[in-house]
């Protein structure tokens, strides 16, 4: 039965050339005149509803995750067919970028790299939440919970975010040093990674004396090469961590100061000048919070705001940033091994 379940949905979803097939069933039919106009079904009685969190789930490389999907119906009463589940991998935009996951009672398959790793979780009545164990980098994103009781079709969206701060080398390439926004904060790299076979660099806002990188007149982002043979070409590497192995501290003199300065003053308390990568995750998973611009290793002036108030830049969190000052004394951001 499971073999045959495949075979049929495989078929359907990749060959199916009705412009009205949904996975399972045409929620449209066509009139009989014949002349192509479709006529919309409408149903009487009861609704069905189906109901995920409307807040991200998080979870982290490795770990397993569910991703929580109810449904009812209004006024409440009982399934009058076997219901089917269907999840859906989407892209930013909302459109299918993959199938995960196909049940009709109990008996389900999962697709692609989701093979071995979803299953239906139905430990409450009317449950058709999605377990994703061994979560992987590219299960990041959004997904869509489906569930056809007969004609009637309903799906509702859940996000799911994995957590980790990009560790970021300072020089990465000559032109990656912004004026504004220098790190590029993603939930799931940070701003760069190879997890894909990409090359991809990151390129900000051109800092000083660096020939303008990805073409002229462009807005700061992510330049991709597209794909590359992960053993012919070699490049660089944007490195990913989900903990922060140590401590971000800082440290202040009355009357501040240089970046050379700076850095002698964290190698004095045995620590070192923080890279860019240290004050995020210090910031997103720690909380950090100082109303206090600092120096850190790629010559930057940041400070990392979790309560926003009066007087320490704008009404969201983040990490502000005052440039690449080549003058002025500030205090500095050190970091520490445990």
């Amino acid at each position: 039965l499971q073999l045959l379940l495949e075979a049929t949905l495989l078929r359907l979803a990749s060959g199916s050339h009705h412009p009205f097939y949904n996975g399972f069933y045409y929620n449209h039919i066509m009139n009989d005149k014949g002349n192509g106009q479709e006529k919309v079904v409408h149903f009487n009685g009861a609704s069905l509803v189906v109901e995920t969190p409307k807040d991200p789930i998080y979870s982290s490389n490795g770990a397993n995750v569910t991703l929580p999907c109810h449904y009812h119906y209004e006024p409440e009463l009982e399934a009058k067919h076997k219901i089917r589940i269907k999840w859906s991998k989407l892209r930013d935009d909302y459109t299918k970028e993959q199938d995960v996951l196909v049940a009709v009672g109990k008996t389900y398959v999962a697709f692609g790299d989701f093979k071995g790793r979803a299953h239906l979780h139905r430990a409450g009545r009317r449950e058709a939440s999605l377990v994703v164990s061994d979560v992987r980098l590219q299960d990041d994103g959004k997904y869509r919970c489906e569930v056809i009781d007969g004609l009637e079709d309903e799906s509702d969206v859940v996000d799911l975010r994995l957590q980790g701060g990009g560790m970021v080398g300072d020089n990465v390439t000559p032109c990656t040093k912004p004026v504004s926004l220098a790190f590029p904060w993603h939930p799931l790299l940070g701003g760069g990674g190879k997890a894909e076979g990409l090359g991809s660099p990151f390129v900000g806002r051109k800092g000083p004396g660096c020939s303008p990188c990805g073409g002229l007149h462009l807005a700061p982002g992510i330049r991709s090469y597209g794909s590359r043979h992960r053993h012919l070409h070699r490049f660089d590497a944007f490195c990913f961590s989900s903990t922060l192995k140590g401590e971000v501290f800082y440290l202040d003199h009355l009357a501040g100061m240089t970046l050379e300065e700076a850095k002698q003053s964290c190698q004095d308390v045995g620590a070192e000048i923080a890279r860019v990568g240290h004050l995020y995750s210090a910031w997103k998973f720690l909380g950090l919070d100082r109303c206090d611009a600092g120096w850190l290793a790629d010559g930057s002036v940041r400070y990392p705001i979790t309560k926003p108030r009066a007087n320490c830049g704008p009404a969201e969190p983040g990490v502000r940033s005052f440039g690449f000052p080549s003058k002025g004394r500030f205090g500095v951001f050190c970091y520490k091994e445990r």
